[in-house]
């Protein structure tokens, strides 16, 4: 996984849930039945009336229940043929539904395609109607095809998945405008991973002089020896093993309240004791046991076995 589409996953996963107020929520999907078929993620509407509130492009996510995202950074090929192949991602996640529900599913997977800009190219093959800042219905499509320029987006909080994807000097406003509004650790990785201007990157890092707060100047001084480490292969291993795990927390995140969705629309309270359980809980695997039993258990007892 590089460095740059893992950060891009590491934000999706750990913001959504956040920003969102849990109406949506990041998966990385399981590989499907076709070789090098695996799209970047998708997400998962929980909540669509949380959604509708948003900056766009989230409410165009609430006539779904899933929408497939593929992320292009700075410097990624957004030419006719990956787009194509994005597509084909697409068409092999509605196949994959299809296939998982008897009777099968009827719908039509939408793509979110989140990018810097939009291609020239684009122009010439397509119909682009452009509904909110930055933000494309890429047509004519049967399905839902959007194109989220990230570099025109506006600069708010709920947005910061996307606007990670931004480049050039719309990247250094972002960097700018968000390195305040996150924590120290946040920012490292932002300034480790996108490929901002040297000048905003020493800029950046001049504000992180040592501070009057232990607690903040601990964990900087940690941050900034696991950065400079004499070792490469212990730096990347720290680094691959943070994005690993602020992925698994997003997932753990979005399937405790997919558990709580299915659970409250069954009409089967939770006692303190059964949240307790559920937040307690750190493995997918009895998250997803403890869902595929609530759907036809008779009382929470029953489904949280």
């Amino acid at each position: 996984m590089g460095k740059l589409d893992g950060f891009a996953k590491l934000t999706f996963a750990e913001d959504t849930p956040r920003v969102t107020d849990g109406s949506a929520a990041w998966h990385r999907p399981p590989e499907v039945r076709l070789e090098r078929v695996q799209a970047d993620g998708y997400l998962l509407v929980l909540r669509p009336d949380g959604l509708a509130r948003l900056a766009a492009p989230w409410p165009a996510a609430c006539e779904h229940d899933e929408v497939l995202v593929e992320i292009k950074m700075a410097g990624d090929h957004v030419d006719i043929g990956e787009i194509k192949r994005a597509t084909l991602r697409r068409l092999a996640r509605e196949i994959e539904r299809i296939e998982e529900r008897e009777p099968p599913w009827m719908g039509e997977e939408p793509i979110w395609v989140v990018a810097p800009h939009l291609p020239s190219w684009l122009h010439s093959v397509r119909t682009l109607e452009r509904f909110a800042p930055g933000c494309y219905c890429v047509g004519p499509s049967p399905f839902q095809f959007l194109w989220i320029a990230a570099n025109e987006l506006p600069l708010c909080d709920e947005l910061v998945p996307f606007l990670v994807a931004r480049s050039g000097q719309a990247l250094d406003e972002f960097a700018r405008w968000v390195a305040p509004r996150r924590d120290v650790e946040w920012v490292i990785s932002m300034l480790e991973y996108l490929p901002m201007s040297q000048y905003t990157r020493e800029d950046l890092l001049r504000r992180f002089a040592r501070s009057d707060d232990p607690e903040i100047e601990a964990r900087r001084q940690w941050i900034l020896q696991a950065l400079l480490a004499e070792s490469p292969e212990v730096k990347e291993q720290l680094i691959e093993k943070g994005i690993e795990q602020g992925i698994e927390k997003g997932q753990l995140t979005a399937a405790r309240a997919a558990l709580r969705k299915v659970l409250a629309r069954r009409g089967l309270a939770l006692s303190a004791l059964h949240e307790a359980q559920i937040d307690a809980c750190s493995e997918l695997a009895t998250l997803d046991r403890w869902l595929d039993q609530a759907v036809m258990a008779t009382s929470a007892d029953d489904a949280l076995v």
